[in-house]
């Protein structure tokens, strides 16, 4: 495994009974170790996504999709080397062409996206993203054969896009999904995925984040959906001055989180200083109307 991968699946891995080896570096690197312990061992190789047996395995959930609800007309699915979806794709499209079928990828880690646009498999110089279940640089040639024939389109989602749907996800459907599980419902919540009058399945297809980087995920997620803010502005260096600014903030509803107070700031004259302030809010409009405020009230704010 990648020695970044979250520690609950490495541990889960482990309580299997498997020895797990960490590598430095991403998937294909512990990929390219794996091969080198089958050669130099006598290993029994399994490969995570190439590999008919594999696709097969997974392109059970397309029937399960059908079965459950056969009037979908739409599926998303996360996309690292394209195992998942070539198997989800292969088995919707047997049983019903008329379904679409999306792919979704990291926008960091999008190798199958550019190697269909291209043609041709092509290898990523590097992948970086929060979604680390799909970070991959080089999809496989029999799934690249296999998206190029069933899946209809592939779409791309940013990290803080990725951020906010897991976000939602726990808030809405009070599911915990990782940062690959969470890439298709970033790309309906943010209109990569005509959705439009189309019964959409999302595949979410994992849950194993760490608390440390759930924690980082959520304030990202919040930060991108309107619910924290960072607010910097001058204020006159005499009494009364903050508590005059917090005042004017506490009136918008807002709750401040930290505060930091500098005369030593480059943008502060003599006589002034800076406030920073982080701040939790009800969503965007909140935050616009905390800046009108503090500029209606005479701040100048020299940053948000």
């Amino acid at each position: 495994m990648p020695a970044g991968a979250p520690i609950s699946k490495v541990e889960a891995t482990r309580n299997y009974g498997a020895e797990v080896v960490l590598v430095p570096g991403v998937y294909d690197d512990a990929a390219a170790e794996a091969a080198r312990l089958t050669r130099e061992q006598g290993y029994t190789f399994a490969h995570p996504f190439n590999d008919e047996l594999v696709m097969a395995g997974q392109g059970t959930i397309g029937l399960e999709i059908l079965e459950q609800l056969p009037e979908v007309e739409q599926v998303a699915v996360p996309i690292g080397g394209g195992g998942l979806i070539s198997g989800v794709a292969c088995a919707i499209k047997s049983l019903k062409p008329s379904c679409r079928v999306v792919g979704v990828q990291a926008a960091g880690a999008a190798g199958m996206y550019v190697s269909q646009r291209a043609g041709r498999p092509l290898r990523l110089p590097g992948v970086s993203t929060i979604a680390d279940g799909i970070a991959v640089k080089e999809p496989g040639d029999l799934t690249f054969a296999l998206c190029a024939k069933y899946v209809d389109e592939i779409v791309t989602v940013k990290d803080d896009e990725i951020a906010t749907a897991i976000l939602a996800l726990m808030e809405d459907q009070k599911t915990v999904a990782e940062g690959a599980g969470a890439a298709p419902v970033a790309a309906v919540m943010f209109g990569k995925v005509d959705v439009t009058d189309r019964k959409t399945v999302c595949l979410v297809s994992g849950g194993n984040v760490d608390v440390t980087t759930l924690s980082r995920i959520i304030t990202k997620g919040m930060s991108k959906s309107g619910r924290l803010a960072e607010f910097s502005a001058k204020i006159a260096d005499k009494p009364g001055s903050l508590l005059g600014l917090l005042q004017v903030v506490s009136d918008t509803g807002a709750n401040i989180l930290s505060i930091n107070h500098s005369r030593e700031d480059k943008h502060a004259d003599v006589g002034a200083c800076i406030v920073s302030m982080v701040l939790e809010t009800r969503n965007a409009q909140h935050v616009d109307d905390i800046e009108r405020e503090l500029h209606a009230n005479g701040y100048e704010v020299l940053s948000r």
